[in-house]
């Protein structure tokens, strides 16, 4: 009997109400086993904004977060969507434009310190406006800044405090885009404490916005992070994480090739040059991905031969739970700048105004697209 009223009582966090679970340290809801006998009983969550005005990351799929956002349309809010500058398009949120309605939107694009220093930032944002206007996203400020140097932060603190008014913030960004870093600056700066957390539920969903107050009375939201399936940090196992997404400034890597080339970029990508003049190629790719160079006719025996070995991220021997790869053909026109995206993995910049027909080899699955060329 006892039992039974002591998993009752930890059945939902009294914090934000999400239902509790132990298992998933990722996802909404968890907390250690040792700490249902807490009283109240809070999701880790809520246990480290509560006591540490430290926001951590949670996850869901893209159609309940879509979920959690209906109505916000509706209210008096603001909201700060977060990018990764590394994987903008695989971070961006589809469709977002129709939840939020006529609320402001800043755009805040994070990891720019990855960028060379010599790129040219208001070019950058032009480039961002566009993208988000082919996406259907009004964005009232794009802000550039990196969590990990703590740069931007204060001119983002600036677009919030001009934009806000009487609004309630709303905070949302796919998994890794370093929302929980923002979330954190935004407490210290904001939030007062002393008030307890409160929930923030919309009909018909699972699960439930953590409230963090303000001082004047209005609410942090903090959602949980989206997981894009499409992004090839979701794919690989979290220790091959560190190969994948850059943590050093990029150094594009330029290759001049000929017809029936190829680069294997370690064993997570290829790209095949088919067809066109002699060119040159710059690669965007983390720095601890090995670039390798063979002919085109070679290339498959030559991923067969060395997967998981040679081609292979950094230490890796987890090659054979990645889906298997599919091939992707794009013809560069004469006179376009472009670059060929692989969301989460980087871009090939297509130096030559010649054209070219080139593939793209990744996982099934992983998005790839061309655009116009970033930098």
């Amino acid at each position: 009997m006892n039992e039974q009223s002591e998993t009752q009582r930890a059945e939902k966090c009294s914090g934000c109400g999400i239902k509790l679970q132990t298992e998933h340290k990722d996802q909404p809801g968890y907390l250690p086993e040792v700490a249902l006998d807490r009283d109240p009983v809070i999701c880790q969550r809520c246990f480290r904004i509560k006591n540490y005005n430290e926001a951590s990351s949670v996850s869901v799929n893209q159609d309940e977060f879509l979920r959690l956002l209906s109505g916000v349309g509706e209210k008096n809010a603001l909201v700060i969507h977060i990018v990764d500058i590394f994987d903008f398009e695989g971070s961006l949120i589809s469709g977002l434009q129709r939840f939020v309605g006529n609320n402001p939107v800043i755009l805040a694009v994070n990891k720019c310190d990855l960028l060379p220093k010599v790129t040219n930032w208001n070019k950058l944002r032009n480039w961002m406006q566009q993208r988000c206007k082919e996406e259907g996203l009004r964005t009232a400020e794009i802000v550039l800044c990196s969590a990990k140097r703590n740069q931007g932060f204060d001119r983002l603190l600036e677009a919030v405090t001009e934009l806000r008014g009487e609004r309630d913030v709303y905070v949302v960004g796919a998994t890794n885009v370093g929302k929980s870093t923002l979330i954190n600056r935004l407490i210290s700066d904001y939030s007062d404490l002393e008030q307890e957390l409160t929930t923030s539920r919309y009909p018909g969903t699972t699960l439930d916005t953590v409230k963090i107050p303000l001082d004047d009375g209005h609410y942090i939201i903090d959602t949980p992070g989206i997981v894009y399936p499409w992004r090839y940090s979701e794919l690989v196992e979290r220790q091959d994480l560190d190969a994948v997404m850059p943590a050093n400034p990029l150094k594009p890597a330029v290759y001049q090739l000929n017809e029936g080339q190829t680069l294997f970029f370690g064993g997570l990508g290829r790209f095949d040059f088919v067809q066109g003049p002699h060119q040159s190629f710059t690669c965007f790719i983390s720095g601890t991905l090995k670039i390798h160079r063979t002919k085109l006719e070679r290339a498959d025996s030559l991923y067969e031969d060395h997967r998981g070995e040679m081609l292979s991220p950094p230490g890796s021997d987890r090659m054979d739970k990645l889906p298997p790869w599919q091939r992707h053909e794009f013809r560069i026109n004469k006179g376009s700048r472009s670059d060929l995206y692989i969301s989460g993995l980087g871009w090939i910049k297509v130096n030559g105004i010649e054209g070219a027909v080139v593939a793209i080899h990744v996982p099934r699955g992983v998005k790839v697209l061309t655009r116009p060329s970033m930098i």
